[in-house]
C-alpha cells in the first residue's frame, strides 16, 4: 500500500511539473484584470482588437474593458479607492489633471519604479507626465494627449493671399487683421477661454498659481501672466467673440461652420462637427500649431489628455501592470493615435500621427503642453472659475489689474483650503 501511495504521489508530482499552474488555473478558472476606460477615449473597434490581443499575449487572463461615463466619476473613482465600492477596477483612466486629487485621497499604487525600468518615462509629454507625478513619485501613467491647435478656413485664407502655417505671433496677428474684414471675423476667441490663456501666460514665464512653503497662491496679477492676458487681448479684438461668455457659449464650431469666420483655437477634433454642420467645408479646414513667440518654438498649449492608474487594493497589480504596458506599446499607442486622431503619450513618438493632419499639428504644442497646477482643490477653482470674469474684465475694458489681483485672491483661497 506504501509503494501504491507512493507512486500515485510521484505521477501527481511529475503532472504538476509539466503543466505548471494549469491544474490551479483550471480549478479556480481565468485570472479576470478589469479596466475602466472613459466613454469616449476609444472606439469600439480599438478596445476590441486591444482585448483579444492581450488575451492572446497573456494566456489565463480574462480582461474585462468597463465604460465609465465622465460624469460623477469622481465619486466612482474614490469609492472603489477606498474599498467601499460594489465596482471593482485593477487599472482606471483618469483625466491628467484629476491624478492629484486621488492621491491625496489615498489608495493610489505607486508606479516609479515601473516608470523607470519598464515604460521609459523620461520621453513621456510634460503635460501628462508631471499631473501623474505627486512629491517625485509617479502615480499617474500618460496614455494620451489632445490639445488645441489653429483651425482654419483655407478659402478664407487663400483668398487673402496667406500662406498657412503661421510660425509666429507677430505673423499671426498681421493675418489676422488681414483677415477681419467687414463681415468676415479674423478669428473667433472668447472672452473668456481660459485653456488658451493659459498657453499665453506660460509663454510670457508666468504660472497660473505657484506653490509656496505648502500653500498655493494665484499669481494672475504677475507681470509676465498680464502680459500673456494683453496678447489674448489683442487677438480676441480680431473677431466678434463674446466677451463675457466661453467657448462653448456658443459653442464655437457652431460660429466657424457658418463660414465667416477665418479661424478657431480648438483640438482638432472639432472639425468633424464643423463639417457636420456644413457638409460644404468638408476639404476646406486646415490646422497649424498655434504660434509662439519666435519661430524655433511653437506657443504652450493646455494639455488635455488621459492617465492610468492603479489602486492600491487591486489583487491583479502584475496583470495590471502588464496592461499598462500594453497600452503605452509604440505598437497601441500608434493604433490609439491614429484611430482616434490624439498625440501620443511620448515625444518619440509623434512621427506615428504625421498622416493626420490634426494630429500632427497636434504633436509640436504637445511637446511644449502643460497642465494646471498639481493641487487637489483645483477642481473647486474650475467650479467657480474666477479667471473668467478677470479675463472679461480684460478683453472688456480698463481695470484688469484690479481684476487680476481679486482673481489671484480668489484662486489662493480655494486652492489652499483645507480638504
Amino acid at each position: 500500500m506504501k509503494m501504491r501511495f507512493l507512486a500515485v504521489s510521484t505521477a501527481l508530482v511529475a503532472a504538476t511539473a509539466l503543466t505548471g499552474c494549469s491544474l490551479a488555473g483550471s480549478a479556480g478558472g481565468p485570472q479576470k484584470v478589469t479596466l475602466w476606460l472613459m466613454k469616449g477615449s476609444a472606439s469600439d473597434e480599438f478596445i476590441a482588437k486591444f482585448t483579444t490581443s492581450f488575451e492572446k499575449e497573456n494566456p489565463g487572463v480574462d480582461l474585462e474593458v468597463k465604460i465609465q461615463e465622465w460624469t460623477g466619476i469622481g465619486e466612482k473613482v474614490n469609492a472603489v479607492l477606498a474599498g467601499k465600492s460594489k465596482e471593482s477596477a485593477d487599472v482606471i483612466e483618469v483625466g491628467n489633471t484629476q491624478v492629484a486629487r486621488y492621491v491625496e485621497t489615498g489608495g493610489v499604487d505607486e508606479l516609479t519604479l515601473e516608470a523607470l525600468r519598464e515604460w521609459d518615462g523620461k520621453d513621456w509629454l510634460k503635460g501628462l507626465a508631471d499631473p501623474g507625478s505627486v512629491n517625485g513619485a509617479q502615480f499617474g501613467v500618460p496614455w494620451y494627449a489632445a490639445n488645441r491647435v489653429v483651425i482654419y478656413n483655407k478659402d478664407l485664407f487663400a483668398n487673402a493671399g496667406i500662406k498657412a502655417p503661421i510660425k509666429t505671433r507677430q505673423e499671426w496677428i498681421q493675418a489676422t487683421q488681414k483677415l477681419d474684414k467687414g463681415s468676415q471675423q479674423g478669428i473667433y476667441l472668447a472672452g473668456q477661454n481660459w485653456y488658451v490663456l493659459s498657453g499665453f501666460i506660460w509663454d510670457e514665464g508666468g504660472e497660473l498659481a505657484v506653490e509656496t512653503s505648502g500653500q498655493w497662491v494665484g499669481t494672475l496679477d504677475d507681470e509676465k501672466a498680464m502680459a500673456g492676458m494683453e496678447f489674448y487681448k489683442q487677438l480676441q479684438a480680431l473677431g466678434k467673440g463674446p466677451k463675457d461668455a466661453d467657448e462653448e457659449t456658443p459653442p464655437q464650431s457652431e460660429v466657424f461652420a457658418r463660414g465667416g469666420v477665418a479661424q478657431i483655437i480648438a483640438p482638432p477634433g472639432q472639425a468633424a462637427a464643423i463639417e457636420a454642420a456644413n457638409p460644404a467645408l468638408k476639404g476646406k479646414i486646415g490646422f497649424f500649431p498655434i504660434p509662439g513667440k519666435t519661430a524655433e518654438k511653437p506657443g504652450a498649449v493646455f494639455t488635455g489628455g488621459s492617465d492610468l492608474i492603479i489602486p492600491e487594493r487591486t489583487k491583479q497589480r502584475k496583470n495590471a501592470v502588464n496592461v499598462i504596458s500594453a497600452l503605452v506599446s509604440e505598437k497601441w499607442q500608434t493604433e490609439l493615435a491614429t484611430t482616434m486622431s490624439y498625440v501620443p503619450n511620448k515625444t518619440t513618438l509623434a512621427h506615428v500621427v504625421e498622416g493626420n493632419e490634426g494630429a500632427a499639428a497636434m504633436a509640436p504644442g504637445a511637446a511644449q503642453g502643460r497642465a494646471t497646477p498639481k493641487s487637489a482643490r483645483w477642481a473647486e477653482v474650475e467650479a467657480k472659475n474666477p479667471i473668467k470674469p478677470f479675463m472679461t474684465a480684460v478683453v472688456g475694458g480698463p481695470g484688469p489689474k484690479d481684476a487680476a489681483e481679486a482673481a489671484a485672491a480668489t484662486r489662493s483661497k480655494r486652492l489652499s483650503a483645507d480638504p
